[in-house]
């Protein structure tokens, strides 16, 4: 399954690259389930991030390595590729993009490539996987306004 999808912002790319950290993560967490960071390297080829999915009643551990960063004048990207998945996931592969926009801002572009051990649960999924998404799309607003 596919996710596509872009925020402008009005901050310029360095500015909007400089704060992807692990402040700006925290805050784009949703609400459910809660996140418990066991690990968050950054955003760097090698770099680990160690999630703690909450469910109320089980726990789910969640390991994605960055696979690849680079940046150029009009571009600066990162791939995360899930290592660990929580059950319910079989591919997870997530394409961070921040893009120059002409009028000075930056549009920020979630691509998002995942797979569930069923294709019946791919299209099940897939609504939540999107609102997950769709959740952060404010915050950016709001974080880089």
């Amino acid at each position: 399954m596919h996710i596509l999808l872009k925020t402008r912002v009005n901050q310029p790319l360095p500015a909007v690259w400089a704060a992807f950290d692990r402040s700006l993560f925290d805050k784009l967490s949703p609400p459910f389930p809660p996140v418990d960071v066991v690990r968050f390297d950054g955003c760097l080829t090698g770099d680990i991030v160690h999630l703690r999915l909450n469910f109320i009643f089980f726990r789910q551990d969640w390991i994605s390595r960055i696979v690849d960063q680079q940046s150029s004048p009009d571009e600066i990207y990162f791939v995360d590729q899930g290592t660990q998945l929580p059950f319910f996931l079989a591919h997870w592969h997530h394409r961070h993009r921040l893009l120059r926009d002409a009028t000075g801002g930056t549009i920020v572009v979630d691509d998002i490539t995942f797979k569930t051990p069923f294709l019946l649960t791919d299209y099940l999924l897939y609504p939540l996987m999107w609102l997950q998404f769709a959740y952060r799309k404010p915050i950016y607003r709001k974080v880089f306004s």
